[in-house]
């Protein structure tokens, strides 16, 4: 027996267009899809190699820091070891200086005339001591300004003592004295060693 589809083919293509439609819907949805996997693999490669360059900045940043501190550090220890080293020449030089001093102040004290002090404080001295008479004060100035260590001595104070001598019950007479005098070529020294720092540290740098 024959059969006769009775379907209009406006239906039927409806229908077809339909399954189409549906198709390339289907379709575009899953190209979207695989688009938006795509660029989120894609970015996140990108952040992880930032990350990456980041971790690796952040490392070199550290590593430079540390030797920047220890480059300070060696920096202050050399300033310690030259702080050190102008001290012990220093006192080289005062240890040189004093004993020319002393022995200096010995050629030029005068007969009967003594010191009971003598104290530096920088260029200068300080010396207290007994002479017998004014006059042998003036005559140790003289020798002082007169002396290629000493200049511009400066009295501060005399005054006249007086002393029983035990055995012969005799008053003895004489002038207490403070003097000031200065000593020559100390501030070229000092003038020299500040140059010479001055280079040493110019050169290391």
């Amino acid at each position: 027996m024959t059969r006769i589809n009775l379907l209009p083919w406006r239906q039927m293509a409806r229908k077809e267009k339909q399954r189409e439609f549906v198709s390339i819907g289907i379709g575009a949805i899953l190209l979207m899809g695989a688009i938006i996997f795509y660029v989120h693999l894609h970015m996140s490669g990108l952040i992880s190699d930032q990350n990456t360059r980041n971790d690796f900045m952040d490392d070199e940043i550290q590593r430079v820091d540390n030797q920047i501190k220890e480059i300070k550090g060696l920096e202050a220890e050399r300033d310690r070891l030259l702080a050190k080293m102008k001290v012990v020449q220093q006192l080289q030089t005062s240890r040189s200086r004093i004993v020319h001093i002393v022995d200096e102040l010995e050629k030029r004290l005068p007969e009967s005339v003594y010191l009971t002090m003598v104290k530096q404080a920088g260029g200068e001295l300080l010396l207290q001591g007994v002479a017998p008479s004014n006059a042998s004060v003036s005559s140790f100035m003289r020798n002082l300004d007169a002396s290629d260590w000493f200049e511009n001595p400066r009295l501060e104070v005399i005054q006249v003592v007086e002393k029983t001598d035990e055995k012969t019950k005799e008053v003895l007479r004489g002038s207490q004295f403070t003097l000031h005098v200065k000593q020559t070529g100390v501030e070229d020294e000092e003038q020299k060693n500040k140059d010479g720092s001055k280079a040493k540290a110019g050169t290391k740098t």
